[in-house]
């Protein structure tokens, strides 16, 4: 009897463990709700058995946009044995608009909600110039986001609410590495004005150099960047901006320790080619009014989503050798990503011209498309420190998920 006992348990185990190995748990639990698919993705991922061999998945559209620039909605069903569902996910259906594919440099100049501050200044008062007394120190690059409890939305504002002020003391609030602080700033007299300063330099706008991911073919609504436009750590909150055309003047080449970068010029008295509308942990976002320079519109493909991204050979899209080229990479590993996250994927440079130019990935190509198979996966968003020919790219879902 003990040793039936023991052979059903026996039995038991290894058919728990069969189950156990032949459903893909993770690859289907670490999917957020509202990713990226199409009808081929799904597919492929059935005959590859990405969900494990005891699991199929089957996608139905459930709502179809009544507009040809917004992608439909739709379901995908996880069954076990093709009988029981183990889980239902909403998805958007990729697949349906082309993008024209970007890999530009383009310059941005983003407003910001907020004061950045610069430096300290000295106030001339009746006594000579005095610094202000700070309960901290204030940093280049802290953002200041309130006085007294007022939220400040412009410099004039921050202006006024000092100036009008009849109290001495200014509870300042803001942020450093985005999180928020307070200190309390005793103001100073003007000797010219008669009016409160809090003895700052500040500004509120943010410029840079990105590298344009896509251009919905359809609504004209770009992606580029693949992070956040960042001061010192900062994360920008865009309250407006424009992006322009921007002049390669050379680069940089990366290193170890090293990253290197494209040196770009671009002038805010040149033409706008689109606006800013959004400043994302997964890019910038906006809409252009000229393409004039930036896309080649006889080149489309379409978006791929997390499904479509396996290791293997891939291909960064860059002009940076003045002309806009394909240059081969291979992706190392697609993360199962659950939550939104810039480093969605690894890879490798293998291309030697890219390479010979660059090093590998500098500052100034975050943003450059990842094309596999044909469609539009990502886009680069960091380089190793330790291997300029290494990187990071971000899924162009999460991208998506932001396009105006």
């Amino acid at each position: 009897m003990k040793s039936k006992r023991l052979w059903l348990f026996g039995v038991c185990l290894t058919l728990v463990a069969l189950f156990v190995c032949n459903v893909g748990f993770k690859e289907i639990y670490s999917l957020p709700d509202g990713f990226m698919a199409s009808m081929e993705e799904i597919e492929s991922a059935n005959d590859n058995k990405t969900f494990g061999s005891f699991v199929s998945a089957s996608m139905q559209r459930s709502v179809q946009s009544a507009s040809t620039d917004k992608p439909s909605e739709g379901t995908v069903v996880f069954k076990l044995f093709g009988l029981i569902p183990i889980r239902k996910i909403n998805v958007i259906c990729s697949g349906e608009n082309e993008v024209y594919v970007g890999g530009v440099p383009i310059g941005i100049s983003i407003s910001s909600s907020g004061a950045i501050v610069i430096n300290e200044k000295m106030v001339e008062t009746q006594q000579g110039y005095r610094q202000t007394q700070k309960s901290e120190q204030l940093k280049e690059g802290d953002l200041l986001t309130a006085v007294n409890g007022v939220e400040i939305t412009s410099l004039e504002q921050l202006s006024e609410l000092v100036e009008q002020s009849d109290e001495q003391d200014f509870d300042i609030t803001f942020k450093r590495k985005d999180k928020c602080y307070t200190a309390t700033v005793k103001g100073e007299i003007d000797k010219n004005t008669g009016k409160y300063k809090l003895g700052l330099w500040v500004r509120d706008d943010v410029s840079g150099i990105g590298t344009l991911t896509y251009v919905n073919k359809q609504t004209g609504g770009y992606a580029a960047l693949g992070h956040a436009i960042t001061d010192n750590e900062n994360s920008v909150q865009a309250v407006g901006g424009s992006v322009y055309n921007c002049k390669l003047l050379g680069i940089e080449k990366g290193e170890k320790n090293n990253p290197g970068q494209l040196r770009c010029m671009f002038l805010q008295t040149d033409p706008v080619k689109g606006d800013i509308q959004k400043n994302t942990k997964y890019g910038v976002y906006g809409k252009l009014e000229d393409y004039e320079g930036l896309v080649d519109t006889n080149l489309t493909t379409k978006l791929g989503g997390r499904l479509s991204v396996k290791p293997g050979k891939a291909y960064i899209v860059s002009s940076v050798s003045g002309l806009r080229e394909e240059y081969e990479i291979e992706i190392i590993k697609a993360n199962y990503q659950a939550k939104a996250n810039d480093k969605s994927l690894v890879f490798r440079v293998k291309d030697k011209r890219l390479i010979d130019l660059t090093g590998g990935i500098v500052q100034g190509m975050s943003g450059s498309p990842i094309i596999q198979n044909g469609k539009l996966v990502g886009a680069v968003t960091h380089v190793f420190m330790s291997d300029p020919t290494k990187g990071y790219g971000v899924y162009s879902d999460w991208m998506a998920m932001n396009e105006i």
